[in-house]
């Protein structure tokens, strides 16, 4: 089992906002191979269950600069209890499931609702990404089902493959979509707007 990391530290100037995101999702889905393309732009196909790690990555988003502290955690499931602290002082929530499984899929409505049952709230900054696009000939998902899921949430949703990269399949797309997410939720936005949901 791969060690739990400690932050890894970044060079950020004084005016840089820090922005915490957690990745939550069912077992072997992708979780860690996401982060470790979307910040070092390698991919790992090589499994190691998670147990917590947090890794920066600095961010230029609508020309303000963003430390982004994103959050691996273990493979979640239904038995699961929520860990209280993936909702201390995190700012928004990346569910993942894999498109070559309906488990993992029906898995992150278990878990957006122990989110909402343990913050109190109704509604948190959420993206839902379907990784392991690049196994089509597998898919048990498919994308109009998450974009679905998506406007049912009023959230944003994307696909993705950690395999592929930053390529037609953009995890840093992905990244980008939760701070559409989190700035919408820091902002005095109407809630006639605040309802409006933008499928990528």
């Amino acid at each position: 089992m791969s060690p739990a990391a400690v932050p890894v530290q970044v060079a950020s100037s004084p005016t840089t906002r820090v922005r915490r995101i957690v990745l939550l999702g069912a077992r072997a889905v992708g979780k860690s191979s996401m982060i470790t393309r979307y910040v070092d732009d390698v991919f790992d196909d090589s499994y190691f269950p998670t147990i917590s790690r947090t890794i920066s990555k600095l961010l230029t988003f609508r020309g303000q600069e963003y430390e982004i502290q994103i959050m691996d955690t273990a493979g979640q499931d239904e038995f699961s209890i929520f860990n209280g602290r993936y909702a201390l002082d995190v700012h928004g929530y990346v569910l993942v499931y894999s498109v070559t499984s309906k488990q993992s899929f029906d898995m992150i409505s278990v878990i957006r609702d122990k989110i909402l049952n343990f913050t109190g709230t109704d509604w948190v900054p959420i993206v839902i990404v379907g990784n392991k696009t690049d196994l089509q000939s597998q898919r048990q998902v498919s994308k109009k089902e998450g974009e679905d899921l998506a406007a049912y949430w009023k959230c944003l949703s994307c696909e993705t493959s950690a395999k592929l990269g930053n390529n037609i399949n953009n995890i840093e797309h992905a990244f980008e979509l939760m701070m559409v997410e989190i700035e919408k939720s820091t902002q005095a936005v109407p809630e006639e707007k605040k309802d409006i949901c933008l499928i990528q």
